[in-house]
């Protein structure tokens, strides 16, 4: 039940339709007696900077989730920012310290790190291929970097963009291995797919799956579907899957951390949501 105690979490985008954040959150709220809110806020882009400078004044605030298409303004009007948000050039989650201070975090690629290690891959001293050098991808590739992997190649349509990538990744973690513009997954441990090719039976694939080896461990970002046609033909060759949705259930309790509310696992998360689609 909201009451006057309770903490305020604004989920900030727009347009608010697909939101999914609510169906999650609220439902485990109610079931583990956490007096909080995830509310949907529909903000233009245009009105964003002042909306979210007064929404954070709120003295019942315990945070935000900010999605499309603010993750990349919100980078500049923070106080602090961590290497991952610097890295991807933008930033999914905010709160205020005790000093008062904004200060954001970016977890996307922490969500995708956290289901891969679950599922028993240890990142430390590996070799990971990135294909998509956007917003989900810089934001994998950082938290793969922030996990110790030996090798990040990075791949994108836009070459620059992975080249960008390459070096603000350089210069937090110099003794990274770095390599852009090659989409062979050949001799690598993890290879990721942070763009929206091979979603639907018969889409042009990210790179030549017979390429990857069984032995590699193979993610997804996209949700539309559980199973998309890349999972698909990885799982063929044998590797290890990690679905698209995966991620979003395991950053949801890097999220509670990061607001000092209770945390909890993405097996309860799943078992409480309440999404429609």
């Amino acid at each position: 039940m909201i009451n006057g105690h309770t903490g305020l979490i604004a989920h900030i985008g727009y347009p608010t339709h697909s939101f999914k954040a609510p169906m999650i959150y609220n439902p485990y709220f109610e079931q583990a007696a956490v007096n909080a809110v995830v509310v949907p806020m529909g903000c233009k882009a245009e009105d964003y900077p002042v909306f979210l400078r007064s929404v954070t004044r709120l003295e019942n605030f315990r945070g935000a989730l900010i999605t499309m298409p603010h993750k990349v303004t919100t980078v500049d009007l923070l106080d602090e920012a961590t290497p991952t948000v610097r890295i991807a050039g933008a930033c999914n989650a905010v709160k205020r310290d005790a000093n008062g201070k904004l200060v954001g975090d970016m977890f996307d690629g922490e969500g995708f790190v956290r289901g891969v290690q679950r599922k028993g891959f240890d990142p430390r001293g590996k070799r990971a291929l990135v294909i998509g050098s956007g917003g989900v991808g810089s934001a994998i590739a950082a938290s793969l970097a922030k996990a110790g992997v030996r090798t990040l190649g990075l791949c994108d349509v836009n070459a620059a963009s992975a080249q960008a990538l390459a070096g603000r990744l350089h210069q937090h973690y110099a003794a990274l291995e770095l390599f852009t513009g090659l989409n062979d997954p050949a001799g690598y441990d993890l290879v990721v797919n942070a763009t929206p090719m091979g979603m639907n039976e018969g889409d042009p694939l990210p790179m030549d799956v017979s390429r990857i080896a069984a032995s590699s461990f193979v993610g997804e970002v996209v949700m539309k579907s559980e199973t998309t046609a890349f999972l698909a033909a990885a799982m063929a060759r044998g590797c290890t899957v990690q679905i698209g949705s995966d991620m979003l259930f395991e950053q949801i309790p890097a999220y509670l951390e990061f607001f000092g509310l209770p945390t909890t696992t993405p097996d309860v998360l799943r078992s409480v949501a309440q999404l429609s689609y």
